[in-house]
């Protein structure tokens, strides 16, 4: 069976799929009918199909005007033809100048769009309901297509499955639907920017459930299913039937070959691991250097990274020509080497510095080195035993991004599209398995849940109702201020009559100066204070609380602050308070 095949297949179930969609209502303007929800993910499968041949295209047209060639990477080391003076030396300066323009991009209109993209929709999905803001896809297109294009060491996958999330948050939110579709239409969202992207349905359908939505009901297989081969169909229309690598055909020569894949296994998921480190610790160092403005960061990180792709060229961008060089038996075996340790610091210090891009490639990339080094030792030792080197290399693929993302289903799926042989199945899934383990036993972490980790967020603990509820939902106008000019004895009168004994303090002007409770008033005047003083003297300033919290936060801001009640400020960032908090408003709530 071809790869291009594969949704024949998947087809033929959509009837039996869709007849067993939940009846669960898209909101006041949508029908609560399995037809709406078929509608709602073709509709989400189009757009992430439409996406990724855009994204796609911008990415080739940035990597034009940087370097006058489609694929840096197929032609390292050549010269800029519009820049023919600085021979292969303008790669030193191409990340410089992408980094000037996606630096102020992402930081000024969507940070969220920095980095790899995948963390953040697992935890929009995990935390937010699935609210992504709508201009993160525009954003991510922008910011990974110019990072990319100016030689960031990057893939195209994460950030077509942030946009294509984006994307299917948007619908959502247009069509008011309820958390439980919102989360639905996500991973249709970014299920579609896979198929598209490597022109596989399957592996996009169970990226998004296993890694995005965590959920493999009927339900949610149907329409992501749906939304997968609309967005395959649209890119095979633009990109052709072929898969993005020519590989070569897979066999396996001898029994004891399944032994070797094992061994491999076991050294990818080492990698894996490894990568996920390497990435992280490279990230923490750039942080601890930089002192300057976050969006001048990639520009002057650039240059690191642009003195790395002089001596390496091969590095820049997404690097498949070379991938497909290495799988076919074009690279010495310590050259090999090179490029597995240059792909992963050079994808890290992408990241590091403030890139946009995605690591499911580099995983990719530095599997398929692994693999073909392994293959060449083990032809090398036994001959007669073990097969091509490239057929290693295949393996490695997918057992290091297994072992880097903790996403076996998905690994053994995307190569058995890419290849189209049910002859791999067997050693893919033995090593991808093997490299699975292996990894879980030196780590708890993923690639991308390290990252969440990283912020205090642990997507296996489960959510409870005071971390899912915005503060919004239990705030209360802001009861009569009292003025900081008021005497103590006015702000005794004043707060026997308030409720929890606290109010807002303002100055004549109206300004917030803090809150004032009726204890600060009794500890004041035992102390000795006039009730001529002005209330302006003890006021204090509460934990800053805004109304896009979670009311997790405030139950914890109103235990550490020791008042009943506190101010919530707007999710903008302003001064003044725009509501009010209390324990019995927060626990009506919940």
């Amino acid at each position: 069976m071809r790869a291009g095949d594969l949704s024949a297949p998947v087809a033929a179930i959509l009837g039996r799929i869709a007849a067993s969609t939940t009846r669960e209502p898209l909101g006041p303007r949508a029908h609560g009918r399995a037809g709406g929800l078929l509608a709602v993910a073709l509709l989400i499968g189009a757009g992430a199909g439409g996406f990724a041949i855009l994204f796609r295209w911008l990415i080739t047209t940035f990597t034009v005007l940087f370097t006058g060639h489609t694929d840096y990477a197929a032609t390292p080391g050549a010269a800029n033809p519009h820049l023919p003076a600085l021979g292969r030396w303008f790669v030193v300066l191409a990340p410089v100048v992408a980094g000037l323009i996606y630096g102020p991009l992402v930081h000024f209109f969507a940070r969220e769009a920095r980095g790899h993209g995948v963390p953040e929709v697992m935890y929009a999905v995990a935390r937010r309901g699935g609210r992504i803001a709508p201009r993160v896809a525009a954003v991510k297109a922008l910011a990974s297509a110019l990072c990319i294009g100016g030689g960031g060491s990057v893939g195209r996958e994460g950030p077509i499955v942030q946009i294509g999330s984006a994307l299917g948050s948007t619908v959502g939110i247009v069509a008011r639907a309820p958390e439980g579709r919102m989360r639905l239409f996500v991973a249709c969202g970014a299920a579609g920017g896979i198929a598209a992207t490597f022109n596989a349905p399957l592996a996009g359908v169970f990226f998004a459930l296993e890694l995005i939505l965590a959920d493999f009901t009927t339900s949610a297989f149907g329409l992501v299913v749906i939304s997968a081969v609309t967005s395959a169909a649209i890119g095979r229309m633009a990109f052709g039937n072929a898969s993005f690598l020519h590989l070569p055909a897979f066999t396996v020569t001898h029994p004891g070959e399944y032994l070797l894949y094992a061994v491999l296994g076991v050294l990818s998921g080492v990698v894996g691991v490894a990568f996920t480190k390497v990435l992280y610790l490279i990230e923490d160092g750039c942080d601890s250097v930089w002192r300057g403005p976050e969006w001048l960061r990639p520009a002057v990180g650039g240059l690191a990274l642009g003195l790395l792709l002089l001596v390496l060229p091969q590095m820049y961008g997404v690097g498949y020509p070379v991938l497909g060089k290495a799988v076919g038996g074009g690279y010495a075996l310590w050259f090999l080497l090179l490029l597995l340790v240059g792909k992963m610091v050079a994808t890290s210090l992408t990241i590091g510095i403030g890139g946009s891009g995605g690591v499911f490639a580099p995983s990719l990339f530095i599997g398929a080195m692994l693999g073909s080094a392994y293959g060449y030792l083990a032809q090398e030792l036994l001959p007669n035993v073990a097969g091509a080197a490239g057929a290693y290399g295949l393996i490695g693929m997918g057992a290091v991004f297994a072992g880097a993302a903790r996403a076996p289903i998905t690994a053994v799926i995307i190569l058995f599209e890419l290849t189209g042989e049910y002859s791999i199945i067997l050693p893919l899934m033995a090593a991808i398995v093997v490299a699975t383990a292996v990894s879980h036993r030196l780590g708890e972490d993923s690639i991308y849940t390290l990252k969440l980790r990283r912020r205090g967020i642990d997507l296996s603990v489960p959510v409870t109702p005071a971390q899912k509820l915005r503060v919004a939902t239990a705030m209360v106008p802001l009861p009569s201020p009292l003025r900081a000019s008021a005497s103590l004895a006015a702000a005794a009168a004043q707060l026997s009559r308030a409720a929890y004994g606290v109010l807002p303090v303002t100055d004549d002007d109206g300004r917030f100066r803090g809150i004032l409770t009726a204890r600060a008033v009794a500890d004041a005047l035992a102390e000795g204070h006039e009730s001529t003083d002005r209330a302006a003297i003890i006021t204090e300033l509460p934990a800053r609380i805004r109304s896009d919290d979670t009311l997790e936060t405030a139950l914890q801001a109103l235990t550490l602050t020791g008042c009943g009640a506190i101010p919530v400020f707007p999710a903008d960032g302003s001064d003044q308070p725009a509501g009010w908090i209390t324990y019995p408003t927060a626990l009506a709530a919940l």
